[in-house]
């Protein structure tokens, strides 16, 4: 199974973006997904996360500004990001929790969202 993420880019501060991330391969079940930043010289930190269900948790830093979603029959992850701040500047990773074939995380490989002032 493999995570593909897009829709980072450039925006200027109080812009929006929506982040992508598409799951692809064979059969498998995909249970907690979430998205995570990393920032230059520091650690990746969790921004936003979902169960197959839809119950969502957030990072302070981002409630109210911040929407994550899912769409379970295309297993699509999204973040909409409105409001966006210069601190929102880093590289944005999908994570997923798999439960079928086998218990795996898996990672995609990134997409950088750079807020200018």
């Amino acid at each position: 199974v493999q995570l593909q993420a897009s829709g980072g880019g450039l925006v200027q501060a109080g812009g929006s973006l929506r982040l992508s991330c598409a799951a692809s391969g064979s059969i498998f079940v995909i249970n907690r997904m979430a998205w995570y930043w990393q920032a230059p010289g520091k650690q990746r930190e969790l921004v936003a996360s979902i169960t197959r269900g839809g119950s969502t948790n957030y990072a302070d830093s981002v409630k109210g500004r911040f929407t994550i979603s899912r769409d379970n029959a295309k297993n699509t992850l999204y973040l909409e990001m409105h409001t966006l701040k210069p601190e929102d500047t880093a590289v944005y990773y999908c994570n997923a929790l798999l439960s079928y074939p086998v218990v795996s995380d898996i990672w995609g490989q990134g997409t950088q969202v750079t807020v200018s002032s």
